[in-house]
């Protein structure tokens, strides 16, 4: 596996290992031992996956104590991660990157990082692996065009959930 690191501190970019033929190809999504030697501690316990259409902005959404791993199986996305410590150097600062199905990269972003992403493509299917259950007490959310943190969505009118078109 490559593992990057990003300018945000604990924020890390995974290309797995493809295994292919003539059939396809193969890569492990999680192996506990092995993502732990890259920096991972955190133990997950529940596994979400979205399904959204074009231009579908989600996010920016965070849990207080909670880090995920990120991927997606179909479509392609903009994934942005957004630094919310209010400690760190990055405070307010965003990394992207270009997510897809078909190049398979996964995201990792520890507690105190919210997420967001807009679909490029038809439609994406994103999967998160969760450090903690949902809970609605710890959530929260910042506006996905707070201009504070200034990201450059690439998409124009893109559709919002109701708590995200604040």
């Amino acid at each position: 596996m490559k593992v990057m690191t990003t300018s945000i501190e604990g924020v890390l970019l995974l290309e797995p290992q493809l295994f292919e033929d003539e059939r396809g190809w193969f890569y492990e999504t999680w192996r506990e031992q092995d993502y732990r030697q890259y920096g991972i501690k955190e133990s997950f316990v529940q596994d979400n996956v979205s399904l959204s259409k074009k231009n579908v902005i989600r996010g920016l959404h965070y849990q207080q104590g909670q880090g995920q791993l990120v991927w997606v199986s179909q479509g392609h996305i903009f994934d942005v991660i957004v630094d919310i410590r209010p400690e760190s150097p990055t405070f307010n600062q965003y990394v992207s990157f270009d997510l897809e199905g078909e190049k398979p990269r996964q995201l990792y972003m520890p507690p105190g990082c919210a997420h967001g992403f807009c679909v490029l493509s038809d439609y994406a299917v994103v999967h998160y692996k969760c450090s903690q259950y949902y809970d609605p007490a710890t959530e929260g959310r910042l506006a996905w065009d707070d201009p504070k943190i200034g990201i450059q969505w690439p998409c124009e009118n893109p559709m919002l959930s109701q708590m995200d078109d604040r």
